[in-house]
């Protein structure tokens, strides 16, 4: 075993079992094939033997005894031969049906039926001499060399056991009628028939393990080629990185779009800015559409001056929500009043700009901007 070989500890990921598959590198069970295909085609034996049985003999009768018109007209025996060939084949169609599905289902047991081009296209490296030397000596010939032998034993084990338990009758057939003769023969050929069956069934039970565990084995990948699918599949640090800045741009876009909708914005009032609104009816309070920090608090702030959006001092306000609030949700319970107050105070400004009168008075906003003296819930959730 190669170094290569000796390094590959690891189990084959699903995404390399699932190339191999696509590319035509599957499980096969030759032995598996060979058993399901040879039973199946001694039970459709036994099973339609007495049709094909009629169907030969009848065809016998017309192969051996054609037209005399065909010794006058010599050119149509090339037609005459072609139409009785396919007349056999005809005869023998439950046997090669049989046949047929069996070797497309034998190969679902082992989980490798793939339909594509891949595998057969030309590869040039069996051509090459050294590679081919390599597999004559490699485990895949001693493996091969194992089975034949195992075969010839199983087979010939089941042929001769079958054999000497006919022996007897064998040599009564001699002395029997000619019809009771063919029925004895032909059911001590039917059990050999099975027994040869069930010798090929047992390898088959031993080589179709063998060939998955050893599929798998081939496709074991070392610890360094399992990182390195690993990094492919979750993305290098650069991708991931320019994903998180491009995601982070997009949720500051749509959060400033979300600014004219607010009904006030309450500031620190140069660090801090977080943008509420309350729609009476759909939410139990007012929701945060809109926080940010520094240069994102100024370009809160800048929008809603272009939109004419209240704009409120009230920095321990402003702090505490910030800190505690996260975006597109309520406010926490404990804000409720101070909050109010704000709400109060735009409403009466609004009424103002619309109806005149006395200027309303800013409120003296109160609330305690820590609980227990610590920050409560601390989260930017500006980048979400």
């Amino acid at each position: 075993m190669s170094e290569d070989d000796q390094e590959r500890t690891e189990q084959p990921s699903e995404k390399r079992l699932r190339e191999a598959r696509e590319q035509g590198n599957v499980p096969r069970s030759r032995e598996l094939s060979t058993a399901a295909v040879f039973t199946g085609g001694v039970i459709a034996v036994m099973s339609a033997g007495g049709g094909i049985g009629r169907s030969a003999r009848d065809w016998f009768k017309q192969a051996l005894s054609p037209p005399r018109s065909l010794l006058e007209t010599p050119q149509e025996l090339l037609p005459y031969f072609g139409h009785q060939i396919l007349q056999l084949l005809l005869t023998m169609w439950p046997i090669v049906l049989v046949a047929l599905a069996t070797a497309v289902v034998a190969p679902m047991a082992m989980g490798s039926v793939q339909f594509n081009t891949k595998s057969l296209a030309p590869k040039f490296d069996r051509m090459n001499p050294a590679a081919g030397l390599k597999r004559m000596w490699g485990s895949e010939s001693v493996a091969e060399l194992v089975k034949s032998v195992l075969r010839l034993l199983f087979v010939g084990t089941a042929a001769g056991l079958t054999l000497w338990s006919g022996t007897k009758l064998l040599r009564s057939l001699v002395g029997m009628p000619l019809e009771m003769a063919m029925s004895q023969g032909v059911g001590l050929a039917l059990k050999m028939l099975f027994a040869t069956c069930g010798a090929l069934a047992l390898l088959a039970a031993i080589d179709a393990p063998y060939q998955k565990w050893n599929w798998k084995r081939k496709l074991m990948m070392s610890r360094e080629e399992l990182k390195r699918e690993m990094k492919e599949s979750e993305g290098s640090p650069e991708v991931k990185g320019k994903i998180r800045q491009m995601q982070h741009q997009m949720s500051q876009r749509r959060m400033m779009e979300a600014v004219p909708t607010a009904d006030v914005v309450v500031v620190n009032p140069t660090h801090y800015a977080v943008a509420l609104k309350y729609e009476n009816g759909k939410a139990g309070a007012p929701i945060v559409v809109a926080k940010g920090v520094d240069e994102t608090a100024f370009r809160i702030r800048e929008v809603a001056e272009q939109h004419k959006v209240a704009i409120l001092s009230a920095p321990p306000l402003a702090r505490a929500l910030y800190r505690e609030s996260d975006l597109g949700k309520e406010i926490p319970v404990r804000l409720y009043a101070a909050v109010a107050q704000v709400l109060s105070y735009v409403y009466q400004l609004r009424n103002w700009r619309t109806a005149g009168g006395r200027y309303p008075a800013q409120p003296a906003v109160e609330v305690q901007e820590f609980v227990d003296g610590r920050p409560n819930g601390a989260t930017d959730g500006a980048g979400l």
